[in-house]
């Protein structure tokens, strides 16, 4: 029996890596599978992990019909077994409902990678379907971490290393852009443009709630900067 399983976790925790890997292991046993990936931070078309490894994939683009993308191609004969869709908390939810279709009605397993809640903890419209339709819903067991070393569980937005909570849901950036005390990446380019550098770093709830950053804790010179409640060590 096939199945609609989402892969979920915070910002890099390995979604991208895991869906390659799975891909990869799924074609040395001889299954045929399509690649699916939605704004991936290294362009158009592609499946990219931070590690390195990148495979070629379909974009899925607004007016994407995943249905009829799977028709078109088992009708002109080719063997469609399973699907890698990455960056799911991108789709729509009618796409969420064409995949779980093809689960149902071709019994074709759909493997879905994507973060649950955006930069102001509220769920993507892709990824709140997925949690209603998936078969299972499985938290990557890869642990990202806080700047203080706790476990991430909020992806944190932030321009110029200073955590922001409005602007549009979708604003393509990546993780290491985000961490403040090294300018890196997109960073050079925004302040050599002058132009704010947007990017975004994983936070513990703690410091989420108190927007403390990494660059705005290394501004404060401490690894465990004060948040607005704390108490001070009384005698």
């Amino acid at each position: 029996m096939a199945e609609l399983i989402f892969f979920s976790g915070t910002m890099d925790c390995g979604k991208s890596t895991l869906a390659l890997q799975m891909d990869h292991n799924y074609r040395q046993r001889g299954r045929s599978g399509l690649r699916f990936s939605c704004n991936d931070r290294a362009g158009l078309s592609v499946i990219s992990s931070r590690l390195g490894p990148r495979s070629d994939a379909i974009e899925v683009g607004p007016g994407t019909d995943l249905w009829a993308e799977i028709v078109r191609r088992r009708t002109h004969g080719e063997s469609i077994d399973y699907l890698i869709c990455d960056e799911v908390q991108f789709y729509a939810a009618a796409q969420i409902e064409q995949l779980a279709r093809a689960v149902d009605e071709m019994n074709v397993d759909v493997f879905a990678f994507g973060i649950a809640t955006d930069f102001q903890t509220r769920l993507f419209p892709g990824s709140q379907r997925l949690i209603e339709l998936a078969d299972r819903v499985q938290l990557l067991q890869l642990e990202a971490l806080c700047w203080c070393g706790r476990r991430a569980t909020h992806n944190a937005r932030t321009v110029d290393g200073v955590m922001v909570i409005e602007g549009a849901q979708v604003a393509v950036g990546d993780v290491e852009m985000g961490l403040g005390a090294d300018v890196t990446g997109g960073e050079v380019a925004a302040a050599a443009t002058g132009v704010a550098a947007v990017g975004y770093e994983t936070l513990c709830r703690r410091h989420y709630m108190g927007k403390v950053t990494a660059h705005s804790a290394s501004l404060a010179g401490a690894r465990e900067a004060p948040l607005p409640f704390d108490v001070p060590n009384r005698p």
